[in-house]
């Protein structure tokens, strides 16, 4: 079960891997808009459910069964996958509600934000020293953020939920001894009791969606599987071949792509000040690509 662990090195598998799951994830807003009126627990459980056939597909064609048989046995991997599943059920329930109650603009604040956060992490819990550049980047978010609050006149909680919970999970993932797929399906595997318990739940209440909704409500939650597991897999083998550095630099792409679709689709307010606020963000985000393009032009030199 145990693998060799991954050099803190980039590769272009991981630069493939890890821009596909981006590119989907930026258009993950738009067929989450279609579920709007589902509650977003409810749509959180059907992503846990209908993704555990997709991932288990996936270990079977990988013969990776063997590997889940075992990560099930054992204590610490059990942690382990019940620390990282918690993290990105909260993750999904915090975006599900951003794009449902029309926050699509702070879901992309929150994934802008996560590069500067990462390296928060890599400093504080790997010891990558971010250079001087770096440093400027993270102080311009929070001066960023600062902003936002005062225009907001409260913290962007949705912001800092999903840029932490993301934060964290790619943190713990980077570090889990085992693959990612068969990490990806030990995370739903625990999660699997919880959403099924919840659902049965919903359907006593008679408030169950997918058993009293339309045709097109139960394909779209059946399609969650899929939408969910696809670029989360994607995105696992990225991490695991990438420093966590790079992951970084690559996170605003989906950003990139939801801001766009919250101003010029759902048609959210952005006011000036917020713009003001997005724009120091960008200013960061280009210092950090900055550095991070230096240190890899002097370490090819070297």
């Amino acid at each position: 079960m145990s693998q060799t662990p991954a050099q803190n090195q980039d590769t272009p598998a991981g630069l493939a891997f890890a821009m596909s799951a981006y590119l989907l994830w930026g258009f993950l807003p738009l067929y989450m808009h279609q579920l709007a009126h589902v509650p977003p627990l409810e749509v959180v459980a059907h992503r846990i459910i209908w993704s555990l056939p997709v991932a288990g597909v996936m270990a079977l064609a990988l013969g990776r069964v063997a590997d889940i048989r075992a990560a099930l046995t054992n204590r610490n991997m059990v942690l382990m996958g019940l620390v990282t599943a918690t993290l990105i059920s909260v993750n999904w329930a915090t975006y599900v509600y951003a794009i449902a109650s029309g926050q699509a603009v702070q879901a992309a604040l929150g994934y802008y934000i996560n590069p500067l956060f990462s390296i928060v992490l890599g400093a504080v819990l790997l010891g990558e020293r971010p250079s001087p550049i770096q440093q400027l980047a993270i102080g311009l978010a929070f001066v960023a953020v600062v902003i936002l609050t005062l225009d907001a006149g409260s913290l962007p909680w949705v912001a800092i939920g999903l840029t932490v919970s993301w934060g964290f999970y790619a943190f713990f993932k980077k570090s889990m001894p085992i693959g990612p797929n068969q990490g990806f399906l030990l995370e739903v595997i625990l999660l699997f009791p919880c959403a099924i318990g919840f659902l049965i739940w919903m359907n006593a209440q008679g408030a169950n969606h997918f058993t009293g909704g339309t045709g097109l409500d139960q394909a779209l939650l059946m399609g969650c599987g899929v939408v969910t597991a696809i670029p989360l897999v994607l995105y696992a083998n990225g991490a695991k071949r990438l420093r966590l550095s790079t992951i970084g630099i690559m996170q605003y792409v989906a950003p990139t792509m939801i801001l766009l679709t919250a101003i010029f689709i759902f048609r959210e307010p952005v006011s000036p000040l917020r713009l003001g606020a997005f724009a120091l963000i960008w200013v960061a985000l280009v210092l950090y690509s900055w550095g991070i393009l230096a240190q890899m032009r002097r370490k090819a030199r070297g």
